[in-house]
């Protein structure tokens, strides 16, 4: 027990010292894209009523409708259009299979995907959004202190080799942003964006790869093995598979196109030899374009 402890408080103290630099180029990597008026808030949309939903954790006791919730036990939040219209839920995959790099002079893709995701927080945040976590850990709200709370938890890692999106506590009507290498089980991909979809949630996906993942430079006798190591496979002729793998990675990404364009949302590769900033101003470009 006391080694488990001891490689908790290391792993949390390795998360921790991480925290500064994320944010760091974080915040040098927004500063690239001109702010612009992103934000969006409309006159006459303020005060418009949306729908009353129960109250969430993370909620403030100052958002209760103390009328509606008088008629039972439950206590009601009054949600109003702009609150909706302005609210961006990310997702990023915090799967084993992400903290793959084929060169040590490349970043992982897990910290290509968490400075993207966070550069973009800064970005809506500071363009008067509310910005979350899709399911209830972190409820979408503004303000600095936010951004750092996303950061801490963007940089969560789960064992998984890969991980499934969350798709819970989806707000109508908002925008949402996953980001993920999306070479697992494609079935729950489909689940949340159908989910979403149903409740006029639309997005961007960014599937981020290593360029070796798109190359498959392997020869000869190879043993492939996830991050994770609960796969593993050994060849002799790893050239041969070459053909095979690709055609299965331009069927993964045929199959994200096709149920993006379904169910409204948009599909962006990105490969980790490329500039984190074309991945941003694209998702920026796409995420501002999709606005009602």
């Amino acid at each position: 027990m006391t080694s488990e402890v001891a490689l908790l408080r290391q792993r949390a103290q390795e998360e921790a010292s991480r925290l500064p630099a994320l944010l760091a180029r974080a915040e040098q990597l927004a500063g690239t894209v001109l702010l612009g008026e992103h934000g969006r808030r409309r006159a006459g949309l303020g005060d418009d009523f949306w729908q009353y939903r129960p109250l969430r954790p993370g909620d403030s006791y100052r958002q209760i409708d103390w009328r509606r919730s008088a008629r039972g036990d439950d206590q009601f939040v009054r949600e109003r259009e702009w609150q909706i219209a302005q609210s961006v839920l990310l997702w990023v995959d915090p799967g084993a299979s992400m903290r793959f790099a084929g060169d040590r002079n490349l970043p992982t893709k897990a910290d290509r995907a968490r400075l993207i995701a966070l550069a973009m927080s800064i970005l809506l945040v500071r363009g008067g959004e509310r910005v979350g976590l899709t399911g209830w850990k972190l409820p979408p709200q503004r303000g600095e202190p936010q951004i750092l709370r996303l950061a801490q938890m963007l940089s969560e890692e789960g064992e998984d080799d890969y991980a499934e999106p969350e798709a819970r506590g989806m707000l109508p009507h908002a925008r949402a942003l996953f980001v993920s290498d999306f070479l697992g089980d494609v079935t729950p991909v489909e689940a949340a964006l159908t989910k979403a979809a149903d409740r006029g949630v639309r997005g961007v996906l960014l599937q981020v790869l290593d360029p070796a993942e798109e190359r498959f430079p392997f020869e000869g006798r190879t043993i492939f093995e996830s991050v994770g190591g609960t796969l593993a496979h050994e060849t002799l002729k790893a050239g041969e598979l070459r053909a095979r793998y690709l055609a299965r990675l331009a069927e993964r990404k045929a199959r994200l196109d096709s149920l993006c364009r379904l169910t409204g949302w948009q599909h962006f590769v990105h490969h980790t030899d490329h500039s984190a900033q074309s991945a941003l101003l694209w998702i920026w470009r796409a995420m501002d374009g999709g606005h009602g």
